[in-house]
């Protein structure tokens, strides 16, 4: 993992953020995940705001750190399809996790701030 070379981390969790973490990050790999393979433009439609730019430097990162696999085919025009490594795979569970807490925490929290009553 070359981009993670010259990192010193305190923790393994520190690491794992530093892999999975940001805005975009989780969003790409629920989707190969959770829909299996997909194109650039396929990618980019799922994730509405999400920049040209953005989705690329995300997805180097994320094939640099070998948890999303890059398969270019040699044909006219390119075609370049985005996959998960085992690696990626592994964080299936961890994603799932944080779906399902995610959902409690709106129903349980979220929700409930929103219906009471403010005072003033």
């Amino acid at each position: 993992m070359t981009r993670m070379q010259d990192k010193v981390f305190h923790c393994e969790k520190e690491l794992t953020l530093s892999v999975i973490g940001g805005k975009w990050k989780m969003l790409i790999l629920w989707h190969l995940g959770k829909e299996g393979t997909k194109r650039f433009g396929e990618l980019k439609s799922l994730m509405p705001g999400i920049t040209q730019r953005m989705l690329v430097n995300q997805l180097r990162e994320l094939e640099e750190d070998q948890i999303v696999h890059r398969e270019v085919y040699p044909v006219v025009p390119p075609k370049v399809e985005y996959s998960l490594t085992e690696h990626g795979e592994s964080l299936m569970p961890i994603l799932d996790a944080m779906y399902t807490w995610g959902k409690d925490y709106t129903v349980n929290v979220v929700q409930k701030e929103n219906e009471e009553p403010k005072s003033v």
